[in-house]
């Protein structure tokens, strides 16, 4: 990257608590402010949040880079990581693991829960996400209006749905009994439903659960995080950046 470019970017902010997150208002944001905030750790106190606005290019900030080598957010830094030496992740469903294990919340004990538990994360980050994410652009970003990547994509989200829907039938929580990362990682994903193609009611054990989940007093907090700051895509700039060359230009 040419200095020229180094010098647009202002120092990544650092913060004085030993957790520091580097994260946007997206659904893969809101899971780890949502974990933070039900883990107990206190904004400000125990951790500090940083601002990467995605639409501005922020995530191609050389010193974010090297904390995030795949320029996404969000990226969880903790000084007093294991054996008490720092730690960088990248990855929102690796956080969610870590903080879990760092705290002995929301993962279970044993080892028959705790892998059925990671069964459904693994659900959310390599279905709910990838797919819910193609609709979201297919349906709303994209220049070009392209019908079979709407149907495809927006078949596919109603079909993870009623698969919620149907575990979510025979189980109060997604893995089970007990609230676990796994609601904390998929529930951000649903908020925006409507922008789907989705009918909500039409799915009443996961309209259930979403509700129960929006209530919780963590999350009410957690998913106002950022919000303020984030505009619509309507600038051709934004999108440029977000979904364009920019993306694949080598860092």
């Amino acid at each position: 990257m040419s200095s020229v470019l180094k010098a647009e970017y202002a120092p990544l902010p650092k913060g004085k608590a030993l957790i520091q997150l580097y994260s946007w208002a997206t659904p893969n944001g809101h899971k780890i402010h949502i974990m933070l905030e039900e883990c107990g750790f206190v904004l400000g106190k125990d951790w500090d949040l940083h601002a990467i606005d995605i639409g501005k290019g922020e995530q191609f900030n050389p010193e974010f880079l090297e904390i995030s080598p795949n320029n996404k957010i969000p990226v969880l830094t903790d000084r007093a990581g294991p054996g008490g030496k720092p730690i960088s992740l990248f990855e929102s469903g690796a956080m969610l693991m870590y903080l879990a294990g760092k705290t002995g919340k929301f993962l279970p004990d044993s080892t028959y829960d705790k892998y059925k538990v990671l069964e459904w994360l693994m659900f959310q980050m390599g279905g709910v996400g990838p797919m819910l994410g193609q609709t979201h652009h297919f349906r709303l970003y994209a220049p070009v209006k392209i019908e079979y990547a709407i149907d495809r994509y927006s078949n596919e989200t109603k079909r993870l749905y009623g698969v919620i829907d149907k575990q979510l039938s025979t189980h109060r929580y997604i893995a089970g009994k007990k609230y676990s990362i796994a609601d904390i990682a998929i529930f951000p994903w649903l908020r925006n439903w409507k922008n789907q193609g989705i009918e909500i009611t039409d799915f009443p054990h996961l309209h259930a659960w979403f509700n129960g989940i929006s209530e919780r007093p963590a999350v009410i907090r957690a998913v106002e995080m950022l919000t303020s700051l984030r505009k619509p895509l309507h600038d051709d700039k934004a999108r440029e950046i977000l979904f364009g060359k920019t993306q694949y230009t080598k860092k």
